[in-house]
Parts: C-alpha cells; sequence; structure tokens
C-alpha cells in the first residue's frame, strides 16, 4: 500500500507480495471453445468465460438487457427474438412473396401475408432446432443461459462445455437430426395436400429450408455443428479436446473460403436450379454479398473458437492465491492514518476488518480509502470505509480458473477475502486484480 493509501498492483514482485505456488500444468480437459450461431440455420455454442465485474452503484435495480425481445421460457430457459430478426423476416416475406407472385399469381398481395406466414414457421423450426441442443444439454447438467433467435438463425448459449468427447458428439448432434426430422415430417404432409395450392407450397418451402440448415450445420467446420461433431471425433482419437478445436477450426476457416468463392461460382454456373441467362447483375451480386457475409462469419467464428479456447487452456493459471493482496488485520475504530502505517511497515495492500476476536468481519474498500484526502485520515475509522462480508465474499486460496471466475460472478463484488484451507486469513482479492489477469491472459501470444 502506497502513501496515497492505493493498494499496488499485484502483480509486481517484492517482498511483500504472498509467496508464489509452484506452477502448475493445465491437467485434464481443458473446457474447449464456445461456438457461434450457425450460419444460414441454427448452432449451440458455449458461452466464453467472462472476468468479473466490478459492481456498478448507479446500476442496482437496473434490468440486465437479455439480447432481445423476451418470447418466452420453455425448460426455464429463456428465448429471445433479436432486433435483427425483424430485418430477416422482413427480406424473407418479400423474396419467398416473389416466388408465390410466380407459382401461385392468383393471390395477388396476400401473397406477403402467406410469405409472412412462411417467414414465422421457418424460425419456429430454428427454435425447435436450438430446443434440442437445450434439452441435451440439460440432459448432461450443462446450464443453458438463453436461446437467441437472430439474423442468420439461432444459438443455445450454453455456459459449460461437456466433459467428454461423446457428450460433444451428442450435443451438437441433435440439433441438425432434428432439422431432419422436421424435414421429414413436412414432405409427408406435403404429399397429403394438394400440390400447387398454399399448403402444398409452404410444406414445399418448410421441408426444403429445414433440410438445408440441416444438411449446412452438418459441414465439419466451426463454428457449425458439423463442426463440434469433428472437434470431439479428434478429440476421442488424439484425447486432447484442444487438438480437436484446432483441427475443426482450420477446416471451419476452409470452408468459408469454399462459400466466399463456390457460391457465386454455383449460381453463375447454374447448378442451383436457374439458368445462367436468367441470372441477371443484380442477382449476382446478391449472390456473392451473401457468400461474403457468410464467409466472414464462419471465419469470425471458427478463429474466436480457437483464440477462447487456448484462454481456457490457461485459465487454471488465474489463481485466488497468486492474484491476491496481502492484508493486516485491524479493528472496527482503528483510524485510517493508523491502519496505512501498520500495513505500510508489514508490507501490505489491504485491510481486513476484525472484531476482539479476531474473527474477519468486513474489508475495507479501497475506492474508499483513496477517496479520503490525508488530512482526515486520522479522524476517519476504517470500520465507516468498510463493505461488511457477505455469503460468498470469502474465497478459497487455491479456487481457480473458471470455478474462480464463476465464485465472483455468483457475488458481485469490489474485494473478496481469501483464506487458506484452515480458515486463516491469508488475503484479500480485487475484482480489478481479476480483470487485468484475465485481459492479460487473452492477450498473450500462444
Amino acid at each position: 500500500m502506497d502513501d496515497s493509501g492505493k493498494p499496488q498492483d499485484p502483480q509486481e514482485s517484492g517482498p511483500d507480495r504472498p509467496p508464489r505456488p509452484p506452477e502448475r500444468t493445465p491437467g485434464g480437459h481443458q473446457a474447449p471453445p464456445p461456438g457461434a450461431p450457425g450460419p444460414g440455420g441454427p448452432g449451440h455454442g458455449t458461452e466464453p468465460p467472462q472476468p468479473p465485474q466490478t459492481p456498478d452503484p448507479k446500476a442496482a435495480g437496473r434490468k440486465a438487457p437479455g439480447g432481445g425481445i423476451l418470447m418466452g421460457r420453455p425448460f426455464g430457459v429463456p428465448v429471445y427474438v433479436a432486433p435483427s430478426w425483424f430485418l430477416v423476416a422482413a427480406l424473407i416475406t418479400w423474396v419467398f412473396g416473389g416466388q408465390l407472385e410466380r407459382v401461385l399469381p392468383e393471390l395477388g398481395a396476400a401473397r406477403y401475408l402467406v410469405s409472412l406466414f412462411f417467414a414465422v414457421a421457418f424460425y419456429a423450426s430454428v427454435l425447435v432446432h436450438e430446443l434440442a441442443h437445450t434439452v441435451a444439454a440439460l440432459r448432461f447438467k450443462l446450464p443453458v443461459r438463453r436461446i437467441q433467435l437472430q439474423f442468420f438463425g439461432g444459438v443455445s448459449e450454453i455456459e459449460k462445455e461437456t466433459e467428454s468427447p461423446g457428450r460433444e458428439f451428442v450435443l451438437a448432434f441433435v440439433g441438425p437430426l432434428l432439422s431432419l426430422v422436421l424435414a421429414g415430417a413436412f414432405y409427408v404432409g406435403m404429399r397429403l395436400v394438394e400440390p400447387g395450392t398454399v399448403p402444398g407450397v409452404l410444406l414445399a418451402g418448410l421441408m426444403i429450408s429445414n433440410l438445408i440448415v440441416a444438411v449446412f450445420n452438418l459441414l465439419p467446420g466451426l463454428p457449425l455443428d458439423g463442426g463440434r461433431m469433428l472437434r470431439a471425433v479428434v478429440w476421442k482419437l488424439t484425447g486432447k479436446p484442444m487438438s480437436g478445436t484446432v483441427a475443426a477450426a482450420w477446416v471451419g476457416r476452409a470452408l468459408a473460403v469454399t462459400v466466399l468463392i463456390g457460391l457465386p461460382l454455383l449460381t453463375h454456373t447454374g447448378a442451383l436450379g436457374r439458368a445462367p441467362e436468367e441470372i441477371g447483375g443484380a442477382d449476382s451480386l446478391t449472390d456473392a454479398l451473401l457468400a461474403a457475409i457468410l464467409a466472414a462469419i464462419i471465419w469470425t467464428g471458427a478463429g474466436n473458437s480457437l483464440r477462447m479456447a487456448r484462454l481456457r487452456e490457461r485459465l487454471p493459471d488465474l489463481t485466488a492465491r497468486t492474484l491476491t493482496r496481502r492484508a493486516i488485520p485491524v479493528e472496527n475504530d482503528t483510524p485510517l492514518s493508523e491502519a496505512i502505517r501498520r500495513a505500510n511497515d508489514a508490507g501490505a495492500r489491504a485491510l481486513v476488518v476484525v472484531d476482539r476476536q479476531g474473527f474477519p468481519t468486513a474489508l475495507v474498500r479501497e475506492g474508499a480509502i483513496v477517496g479520503i484526502p490525508e488530512h482526515r485520515r486520522p479522524w476517519v475509522a476504517v470500520g465507516t470505509l468498510a463493505q461488511e462480508l457477505k455469503d460468498g465474499m470469502r474465497v478459497a486460496a487455491e479456487l481457480a480458473g473458471e470455478d474462480l471466475l464463476d465464485h465472483l460472478r455468483a457475488t458481485p463484488a469490489t474485494e473478496y477475502l481469501v483464506t487458506e484451507p484452515t480458515g486463516e486469513i491469508y488475503g484479500v482479492l480485487s475484482t480489478a486484480d481479476v480483470e487485468r489477469a484475465f485481459v492479460a491472459a487473452m492477450a498473450r501470444p500462444s
């Protein structure tokens, strides 16, 4: 603690730093990267580890953003529709309406109502795809933060990673499997109605769209479901989840390049069903733009998956013990100036308020210390600047990695009391220090 009362960076070397334990090599399997929503259709993803956020007093009582409009909570999981969905729904309505004009010209302007129904029904199919991922995750005891329907499909935000390649494969496969089942159901329904009617056209469109969603998501590259399946296979063969992530991410990048070049080429050659002479300049431009967007999403998702996997591999190095500031115990009525003097003499960087029996009851907040002018400190008791220790504000010194981040997120605070297994005070952990260490781990080159 310097003369201003502000604790120094715990990463700085010096005799007052708590002893660093032996370096540990991340053992066992490391949680893989989060997936991203599958372009052109749904996908499931794992929520990346997030640093604990310093509580904002002004934010108290404000509702956290949910990521869109809340539509319901099937299986207890909130489903949100992102604002971008309305843009896609309008685009689908316009495109499908143009197709209906050629197939069912007698509909007139009512074709856009039919097209809007198709857009809603298609995204209902996407929701079924995502619910398949969600149900599988809940079955494997994996918490699901939310489902979000957005621009290019949907995503199930699963907060934990599976513990085995077999479960990873199942979790990824159930989404495309349900899309295939839906495509089959719509095909059966199409055979039961009269061709050339509104129900027949709608069922045919839903069958084809769900088939495209299933096939596209089965492509073996991250961030698609097929990429997670490939990752699971490589993980099983090598015993290393990171090897699976690297392989699936690079295949995903190759897939992005293939989409960027291949989609406009297929359209130009007429391989997608339209004769080359029917394709105008606007159509070619639209296809090229769509290919560029899809390729960018796949490339970015693959790179993000690889980056987050490497971060997760480093997370075990973030331990409460190595990030803790040494602290000294002071009683509630100790003048702040005296407490700072004792801390400086002991080489400590934090203050813990204890009762007469030496039991910790509160932590003196760093921000409050800095805010007291030096000439007033002899008349300010440390107890007036302390935050009472609540449930969750005690952290075991050996807590590390995602377990540490989860613990801090569960009980937001600016400082935490770090204790030894015996219950002895080890020091104080600052959220700001954890955030800095987290950012440093993300920035560190491989």
